[in-house]
Parts: structure tokens; sequence; C-alpha cells
């Protein structure tokens, strides 16, 4: 190893500005160049050294040449008596003698007593580093130890995999919940069950005395929506108003002929289309749609505080009168038309209706939170997250752009799986599909998920509501996928100049086989790539995940509370099986049908608890951890968060005109990550 004159260099360290983040454990650098590495230098000085949010300067002196600087080794060591800390280190920055400055991205906690490689922060792909041995080595080591780390396991058949770990205590603590967010997280959940506790509610299995009692649980929180629906939750408007902007605004779709399953006339929906027109007119003209829950049917029911409870696959046929109010026309309980299963309708009795319209909430309440929710974001967005673990290294673009979108992701999941999804878990008590409906209907789900359904502007075409008017989920929602879209296309610019370099990134290839197999278990039919052959494929393919974990989850996590703090508009379970017959329906058995308080009050604890921000949000677009540190890619960041500023603006500005406004996708309320 050659010996040059002394030459200086500069060290900047960052201690990320967490609870408990410093370190009392010595801490060493080596820097490794193209041409050698310098000995092991003690960062130190006088005082206490890496305090939480605090950058410290160093200077280190070396004879060794190094040439072109690639790495750098920190060395976590004990110091004294103390005991081992975890440190949670931001950055690394070296200014060599000439005064260039590297940067060396971290971002994560360092426990034990490791020697921990940091590579410079210039995003590459592999083809790139093939001319150094030692890049390479360093990527290809990289990736066997995460895969290592990082291991799938099925946590139920039919079911995306899932990290092989079976609690939150397994993970890397930069897999874990900030100290701020489980703090929360506890806080918030015996709040909620000591007030349901203080109040007797929790405990009581029988049913409901009136529908005003409902306001005795969770008085203390509500929301100008959720009082907004406790008022107008009757209204037929408002029912079909919920499935373009409510809690469930994916399923409505165009009916461009009336099922022969669904044998709805001309004479059943005069009074309801007016004498204007006609159910034909109307079909043709596109006006009328349709919410379908076949895929229900079949799923089992599940029995609740000692009684057997119900699940039913209905059919409700939805207008689109002149005055732009999405209305119920005709609802039917059952897949399978015949003398038991009537055709339900507004001219009904006035109880006969309204529980034909339970019915519909209740199916679509499974939709939405076992499909729409659970199995389209949090399930599939983990087999993202660790195939990009494990298939793409720290340096790659592609891994620095989606990292962001995965914060605190692992342990949500996890929490879900141990205290909400598992038998005799919270939603085993509060659905009626209980654990064993629920998974059936997520393998069900999985296996009729197709490509087009994830992407944004496909799905509302393919469902025929593109051009549906007042349809905010669909204007915001195309506002975040152009956005995200111009800001993807915008990155991968910058590292693929052909479509070649896509074809022939390797590590590329290898994360999009292995979602392919561990998340749609090779399914053909599903329409999702297995490789990826040119930027525009993959541009859509990280929009589709962008928009995924930011904007698709805030649609349906957002809204829970505020839809379904009033349990007549969303109730969790149903308690007689569907009526075979019009004519007969009362009050009373409205109130039997429905879920007893404890149900009730359990669902209303599970809503309150998911949709609570827990501190530490990162809206979409806030990047305040810079994986990439070439001014490329921030002047790309900048104008994403422009972009949003405007998309914010515009919806501030429609939702002043608006009785009740639609704020879950307004950028500053949408989180980078599925954190909640």
């Amino acid at each position: 190893m050659a010996t040059v004159p002394s030459a200086t260099y500069k060290i900047r360290v960052a201690t990320g500005n967490y609870l408990f983040g410093g370190t009392m454990d010595t801490i060493s650098i080596s820097l490794v160049g193209a041409h050698g590495e310098t000995p092991k230098f003690r960062l130190d000085k006088f005082g206490k050294d890496f305090s939480p949010g605090e950058v410290e300067e160093f200077v280190v002196e070396t004879q060794v040449e190094l040439g072109d600087l690639l790495l750098v080794r920190l060395h976590k060591e004990p110091y004294g008596f103390f005991p081992p800390t975890n440190w949670n280190c931001s950055f690394i920055e070296v200014e060599t003698p000439e005064g260039q400055t590297h940067h060396f991205p971290c971002y994560q906690w360092i426990p034990g007593y490791p020697t921990f490689e940091l590579r410079e922060g210039t995003a590459k792909l592999a083809q790139v580093d093939a001319n150094s041995r030692l890049l390479s080595e360093h990527r290809r080591y990289e990736l066997l130890a995460k895969q290592e780390t990082y291991r799938y396991k099925d946590y139920q058949p039919g079911w995306p995999k899932c990290l092989d770990a079976d609690s939150v205590d397994q993970l890397h603590l930069s897999d874990q919940y900030s100290s701020i967010k489980s703090c929360s997280f506890r806080v918030l959940l015996k709040t909620a069950e000591i007030e349901l506790k203080l109040k007797g509610l929790l405990n009581l299995k029988g049913s409901w005395k009136k529908l005003a009692d409902i306001r005795r649980a969770f008085w203390f929180y509500r929301t100008p929506t959720s009082e907004y629906v406790s008022k107008h939750w009757a209204e037929d408007a408002f029912f079909g108003y919920q499935y373009l902007n409510g809690a469930s605004p994916g399923i409505i779709q165009r009916c461009s002929e009336i099922p022969a399953k669904f044998p709805v006339t001309q004479e059943m929906v005069v009074e309801s289309l007016g004498l204007e027109t006609t159910l034909e007119k109307e079909v043709k003209e596109g006006r009328i749609f349709l919410l379908d829950c076949q895929i229900l049917e079949g799923i089992p029911a599940t029995t609740l505080n000692g009684s057997p409870q119900y699940v039913s696959a209905p059919l409700c046929l939805l207008h689109l009168n002149p005055w732009g109010e999405m209305m119920p026309v005709a609802i039917q309980l059952t897949q399978q038309p015949g003398p038991r299963s009537p055709i339900f309708l507004p001219t009904d009795p006035e109880w006969d209706w309204a529980l034909a319209k339970f019915w519909v909430r209740n199916s679509t309440l499974y939709l939405h939170e076992i499909l729409a929710h659970l199995l389209h974001t949090h399930l599939l967005v983990e087999v993202y997250l660790l195939a990009t673990l494990r298939q793409l290294p720290k340096c790659h673009p592609v891994h620095k752009l989606l990292i962001p979108h995965f914060r605190y992701t692992l342990h949500i999941n996890i929490l879900g799986r141990t205290h909400l999804l598992a038998p005799d878990g919270m939603l085993d008590k509060m659905i009626g599909t209980g654990f064993q409906g629920l998974s059936q209907l997520v393998a069900r789900g999985l296996s009729k998920l197709t490509y087009s359904m994830l992407c944004f502007p496909d799905d509302l075409r393919d469902r025929g509501v593109d051009a549906l008017p007042n349809y905010h989920y669909k204007e915001d929602g195309l506002k975040l996928w152009s956005a995200i879209e111009s800001f993807v296309s915008g990155m991968i610019g910058l590292y693929y100049p052909s479509d070649g370099a896509v074809e022939k990134d390797m590590e590329l290839q290898a994360w999009v086989a292995e979602i392919f197999e561990k998340c749609f278990h090779q399914r053909q039919s599903s329409g999702f790539p297995a490789h990826l052959g040119t930027i525009a494929e993959l541009t859509k393919y990280l929009t589709m995940m962008i928009f995924t974990c930011s904007a698709r989850h805030a649609s349906v996590n957002n809204s829970q509370f505020d839809f379904g703090a009033w349990m007549p508009n969303y109730p969790s379970t149903m308690r007689r099986p569907p009526p075979e017959s019009k004519g007969g329906v009362t009050f009373a058995d409205i109130l039997e049908t429905l879920p007893d308080v404890s149900t009730s009050c359990q669902t209303l604890l599970i809503l309150w608890l998911l949709s609570r921000e827990r501190g530490d949000k990162r809206s979409l677009g806030y990047y305040p951890e810079e994986h990439f540190t070439e001014e490329g890619p921030k002047n790309v960041i900048a104008a994403f968060q422009k972009h949003l500023a405007k998309i914010s603006q515009e919806i501030q500005e429609r939702n002043r005109r608006l009785p009740l406004p639609y704020n879950y996708l307004n950028p500053p309320e949408v989180e980078n990550s599925i954190s909640i």
C-alpha cells in the first residue's frame, strides 16, 4: 500500500433525532477508497458524542492513498463498563482534502457491536458497479445478509406470503415503530377500552334498546363527518353517496345490462326513475350502476357472544338521477333469484327497505375491510417491501425510491396478525365472518385480483366510472396517480437511459419475479408482471406501488371511523338471516338483526384505533431522510412536492363548496407509507 504525505479528511456524523437515539458506545471509522483503506480511527472529542439530533465534526489524518472514496466502515465497540446502546445513525459526510464532499446515507438503528459498512450515496445500478470488484461484492453480500434476515412464511392458505416473525420484538430496530408511535398506540388502546368499560357497554351481550343509545359509546370523540353520518345515514341519497366518497369508494361499477341473476323490471323501478324515462334507456345512457357482492357467496359465518351470525352476498342497483344523486332503486339479498329471495324496493314498507340496505352495508363492510383495506394494501405491500429488502441493495435507485413508502409497515402488519387477525383476535370477535370466513375471503380475493384493479386509471375504466360526476375519490385519486407517475418517471429517467437498461437489470428482474411468486403465486391470469422490459412498464409498476402505499391506503383507512362510528351505517355483522319475504319486518326485527351492544363497541374500538394518527407522521412527498444524495433526484422530489401542493390547494377550494368535504386524498392527509 503506497504512502503519501498526510492528508486530512473532515468527518461529519449525524445522529437521528429519536428518543434514546444516541449512544455511549465507542464509534470508530475506516475510509475505503478505490486504491486503499485507512486504519480504524476513533471518533472522539471532549464531552459526550453522538447525542440525538446532533451533527458532530471530526478530523482524520492519514498517509494512505485512497483514490475515489467508495465506502466507510463504522466500528461500534464497548465503552468501558457501560452496557451496549442502540445508535440511530442518520448519515456520514466526508470532505476530502480536495474539498469534495461525499455523502453516506444510513438512516437506521445500529444495535450491538458490529462493523457496519456504508457505501457512497450515489444511486447506481449493478451494471454501473460491474467494473469495481469491491462494490460488486458489497452489493452481493448485502443482499445475502438481507435474504437471511428477512424470510417468508405462509400465514394462511392462499394468502400472500409474509415475514417469518411472530412478534414485533423479532424485527430489526429500523423496522419497528418509533417510541412516539409505540407509546401512543398503547395509550389510545387503553383509553378507548377504559372509556367503554366505565360505561358498562363492552360486556353487554344484548341488543340495543334504541338507536339513539349508540351515542353513549365514544361520545368523547366525534368528527364533523361522523356527526353528519349520524344525521343522514338513513337517507337513500346518502346511502348511494358513500359508494362514491365514503369508506367503500372502489366497488361500484357501471351496469351495462341487467344481470339475469338480478331480474329487476321496469315496473319495479318506475317510481324511482320517473315516468320520463325507462330502465332500458337509463342502462343504455350509462346512468345505472351495480354493487355486486358475489365474492361473499358461500363464505362461512361465525358465532359471536353465543349467537350464530349470518353472511349474505347481495346485489344493489343504483341510479344516477338528474340531480347528480346516486340513488338505490333495487336490492336482492342473495345471488339466486326466486320466491325466497325477493327484490326490495324504496316503495316497500319502511323497515323492509331499511333492513335490505343494512344487509348491503354489512356486506360491503367485508369487501372494504377484508379486501380493499387488508388485502389490497397491507398484505400486498408487505411482499413488495420484503422483495425490495431482499433483492435490491440500498444503493439501487428503486430501493431508494421505495424505502420511504415502506416505513413501519412490517411493524403494523405484525401487530395486525398478533392482535387483530389471529383466531380469537379482535376482528374474530366483531365481524360476522369470524377468522375462518375472513381467511377464506382473503384467499378468494387474491385469486381474483388483477393488476388492472390496482392501477387506478385502469380500474376506473374497467368499472365504467371514469366519467362519473361528483366522484371526488376518482377526481383526487387521478390527480395523485398523475403526480406520482410524473415523479416516478422523472426518477427512472435519471438511471435508466433506455428500455435495454431495464431489461438488463438482473436485480430488478429478480425483485419483480419474487413479488410475482410470493405475492401472486405465479398466477398468470392475474396480469401481474413477472418481468419488466421497458421504462414504461417499470414506471407504471412503481407508480402502482407508491399509490398503493399512500393514496389507496389513505382512502380506505382514514375514512373508517368517520363512516363507521355510527353503527347503523356500518354494521359489522348480522344476527338474523336475510328475510325470505317482504312485508313483515318491524323495528324490533331491525334491532335483533344488527350487532349487539358488545360487538358494536368492539367495532368502534377497532375503527377508532385504526383511524388515529399516532404521531411521527410523514405526508406524501415528505422525505426528511435523504436517501438520494445527487442533485438530479433532489430536483425531481422538489417538483413532486410542488405538484402535490397544487393538488392540495385545488382540493381545499373544492371542499369549501361541499356540504361534506372529501379530504381523504388531500396530500397532507396522505401518509407516505402504511404505518397505521
